[in-house]
């Protein structure tokens, strides 16, 4: 992710009618983090570009206190680029790129509400395990649903000190 991408980011969060102001919010201090402070290593971006138009992008990066585990905090695609394979390419793009930093397993949390139906049945469409449901977690009424899934691990750890790549597809 450049620095010229993040308003347009934010444009494809804002587009996908799911994220609530306080989850924009926490998803441009996401950004604003890994702009501004080159070396950390907690959160990595991709984006991908398609018709030379941003068309999506992923967050994720190591679970703190684990040896091998990682979260994915954000996957969204701009609506007029949904429905082509772009949400599956950028989650397989994670996989393969966690592998190299050794990562063997994948969190992903999500709400229970009706505007993440969708989410969850593309998570498990693509073979991750609903693993927990915390209760009322965000709300009443409202879950926390935890997906995982692991990871077949090639045994070949990468640098997290790498650049970013720019396109995923």
């Amino acid at each position: 992710m450049l620095r010229n991408d993040k308003t347009k980011l934010l444009n494809i969060l804002n587009k996908t009618k799911v994220f609530s102001k306080k989850e924009l919010k926490i998803a441009e201090e996401l950004m604003d983090v890994y702009l501004k402070e080159k070396k950390q290593k907690d959160y990595f971006f991709y984006v991908m570009e398609l018709e030379n138009k941003i068309c999506g992008y992923v967050c994720f990066g190591p679970t703190p206190c684990t040896e091998s585990t990682f979260d994915l905090y954000w996957i969204a695609v701009d609506p007029s680029f949904q429905g082509k394979g772009i949400g599956t390419k950028l989650l397989e793009f994670s996989e393969e790129r966690i592998k190299t930093l050794g990562g063997k397993m994948i969190i992903i949390e999500t709400s229970s509400t009706e505007k993440y139906k969708n989410t969850r049945k593309f998570y498990l469409a693509r073979k991750y395990r609903l693993t927990a449901i915390i209760k009322d977690f965000y709300k009443s009424r409202d879950h926390k649903m935890i997906f995982t899934k692991n990871l077949k691990y090639s045994g070949k750890k990468e640098s997290t000190d790498g650049k970013m790549e720019k396109n995923v597809a």
